[in-house]
């Protein structure tokens, strides 16, 4: 029989096929649970993009497998209770919180960490504020040429370049000397870097592997979501490092595309550096199963460990490292933020470089700006991801719209992840304010409880507002239809960007 191709045909042919991709879409999204914002945004993707939305879907879509998801929940499960119950007791006797009284926003705000994330609250800790990468690197170095114990390293990026193999020298120094070295990096996130960037550290006897990746895997899962995005080195069980910066050349600010790199870095002393160890282990231990490494006896690490009570001392700082992943729905470092947003009585000054904040974020900001609080937001001037950054601008342009203060920041690109508040309220770590860091990532934080160390991000802040433009509706009303249209079709992707 000869089919006559009349327009009819064809007509009714794309109709069978565009119902075949929608039903499809409605069993690819469905069948795994999300939250409805991501299922519409998957859906629109899906139906609108035949066959190249689900492309992208194999890379971007595809949750954790329930074995990944379990193996992550019973790591975690496995250590803590000795020291939550500990925690615990301490709250019951009036020793762990805060002491004075007027800083009930602190004392809240432990509860609620220990609550979601068993976040062992620590204190006396001694912490440096780093904003150069140079700096960072230099004393990050140099502390690992003087470790004597062991050195665990964490990262979201380990680039194969100048800073990356001067960071692997020094690790492979330290194991050449007898000290206990592992690296753990995100195999997507360090794009071009291979295990056998790290043969030599391990002939020395050092230790090295890929997040939840198998060993000697030289192309990662097809999946580009689920990143390890924290940031952490812990040196001899008493030196900790977290925040925004990553290892590679472009965090020195060499990079032509941006120019100087404006980031967040702390240098932590004391117990809190502990916690960070803990975090890594859990990590560690994970990626264990795939790689039949070693795993960390978090057991025997602590064993005499103890809680230490908190002092009067203006420059010990109080403490907690809070993490967060897509393998628990607690999302502890997102309700951190908007605990820190809602309870908010003079100002809230937020650094991040993507600003697509879900909407409990997005109403606390504008109910803070509506209410007479002083809010202000800083992000980058230029675009790492595309629609990652239109999105940004129309979320900026709506909080603008509602009394926030939003400025761009012109001195290079701003990757910092900080937050500051009040007296003694400060968050710094490696979650940014989007969908991405609270649901899709795992991140960590360190939350701090200290009125010295919050007056000091608050002027670095003010600093970097000397070389930032406030942004005005007139602003966004000057920029093209074309800009616009970008802006709102990358807002309908927020939940999947």
């Amino acid at each position: 029989m000869n089919i006559v191709w009349t327009w009819d045909v064809i007509r009714r042919i794309i109709e069978v096929l565009w119902l075949i991709n929608i039903g499809f879409a409605i069993w690819t999204v469905f069948r795994t649970r999300r939250d409805i914002a991501s299922t519409w945004a998957w859906l629109l993707v899906l139906s609108v993009f035949p066959v190249v939305g689900f492309i992208v879907y194999l890379f971007v879509g595809r949750k954790l497998s329930n074995d990944d998801i379990f193996s992550i929940r019973t790591e975690q499960e496995a250590f803590g209770k000795q020291l939550v119950e500990q925690q615990q007791t301490m709250v019951r006797g009036h020793q762990l919180l805060i002491p004075q009284g007027k800083l009930a926003r602190a004392r809240q705000l432990v509860s609620l960490s220990l609550s979601l994330d068993r976040a062992v609250v620590t204190f006396n800790n001694k912490v440096r504020v780093f904003t150069d990468g140079h700096r960072l690197f230099d004393a990050m170095i140099d502390d690992i040429n003087h470790a004597q114990d062991q050195v665990y390293v964490e990262f979201y990026t380990f680039y194969a370049d100048g800073l990356g193999k001067r960071v692997l020298k020094a690790l492979e120094a330290a194991a050449k000397r007898g000290v206990t070295v592992k690296v753990l990096y995100d195999m997507s996130g360090s794009h071009g870097t291979t295990y056998r960037f790290f043969t030599h550290l391990e002939e020395l006897g050092g230790e090295a592997q890929a997040f939840n990746s198998k060993a000697n895997k030289r192309i990662t899962t097809p999946r580009l979501n689920y990143h390890l995005h924290r940031k952490i080195v812990v040196i001899d069980r008493k030196i900790g490092y977290t925040g925004g910066f990553n290892i590679g050349d472009q965090y020195l600010g060499i990079a032509p595309k941006f120019g100087y790199w404006r980031d967040t870095h702390l240098r932590i002393i004391g117990q809190a550096a502990m916690m960070l160890m803990v975090r890594f282990a859990m990590d560690w231990n994970t990626t264990c199963r795939k790689t039949d490494k070693p795993r960390i006896d978090l057991t025997a690490a602590f064993k005499d460990f103890k809680v230490e009570k908190p002092t009067n001392e203006d420059d010990d700082v109080a403490m907690q490292i809070v993490s967060s992943g897509p393998d628990n729905d607690n999302f502890a470092i997102r309700r951190g933020y908007e605990s820190i947003i809602s309870s908010a009585r003079k100002y809230v000054y937020i650094q991040t470089p993507y600003l697509i904040p879900g909407e409990p974020i997005l109403e606390s900001l504008v109910i803070a700006a509506r209410s007479g609080i002083d809010v202000r937001i800083m992000i980058p001037c230029m675009p790492d991801h595309p629609f990652v950054y239109r999105a940004t601008e129309y979320y900026a342009k709506y909080l603008v719209n509602n009394g926030v203060k939003v400025y761009k920041y012109n001195n290079g690109f701003i990757h910092a992840k900080t937050m500051v508040s009040g007296s003694n309220l400060a968050s710094v770590g490696s979650a940014n304010q989007d969908y991405r860091s609270y649901r899709l990532n795992f991140e960590a934080n360190a939350f701090a409880y200290n009125e010295e160390l919050t007056a000091q991000l608050k002027k670095i802040f003010e600093q970097d507002m000397e070389k930032s433009t406030l942004l005005t509706p007139e602003y966004f009303d000057q920029q093209s239809n074309w800009r616009k249209f970008k802006q709102y079709f990358s807002r309908l992707l927020s939940p999947i960007l």
